[in-house]
């Protein structure tokens, strides 16, 4: 009896021990991995602020490249023929649209489908204003069609997706 009283006096305070030991230690291994979890998460915050700046600045200067009279400025006297201009202005707006397509994943779904809205919208606009232009009329023609379609609808087709780019921006990073 006397030596499970013995035992018991060894047992029950080493164990004692062991948990305050344990305890301990995990405590320091959470808080440790806490910290380098947020160290990794301020690296990466480094790295992707940055990238995800200049995707709302690329995106912002597709949509300004793409509005009607930017687009019709830049591109006027580089074709003779609507049908050309016509088919210009649409390469034109493909060729910006794909190059900027990685941008996606830096913005919110919402500031996406903005951008892929007016994209859409332009180039409806385009094939609009070049059904009611004979083919073989000269460029300007369509030029005028498509800036008056632009005045008749009150709006330009870019001008929601940038104010949500420039709002989902200031909200984010500002």
């Amino acid at each position: 009896m006397e030596l499970v009283a013995d035992l018991v006096k060894i047992i029950l305070p080493s164990g004692l021990i062991l948990w305050a030991m344990y305890l301990t230690v995990s405590s320091f291994i959470k808080k440790d991995l806490t910290q380098k979890s947020l160290e990794i998460k301020a690296r990466n915050l480094e790295t992707i602020l940055p990238i995800r700046i200049q995707a709302y600045e690329r995106m912002t200067l597709f949509l300004e490249r793409i509005t009607p009279n930017n687009l019709l400025v830049r591109l006027s006297g580089r074709s003779v023929h609507s049908l050309d201009f016509q088919q210009l202005l649409l390469s034109e707006i493909r060729d910006e649209f794909s190059h900027n397509l990685s941008q996606q994943i830096y913005m919110s779904a919402e500031a996406w489908e903005a951008i892929r809205r007016a994209q859409q919208e332009i180039t409806t606009l385009i094939n609009l204003a070049s059904k009611d232009i004979s083919l073989d009329t000269p460029s300007i023609e369509l030029s005028k069609r498509i800036m008056q379609i632009v005045i008749e609808n009150g709006a330009n087709p870019t001008e929601e997706a940038l104010k949500i780019i420039k709002e989902e921006f200031r909200s984010n990073f500002l």
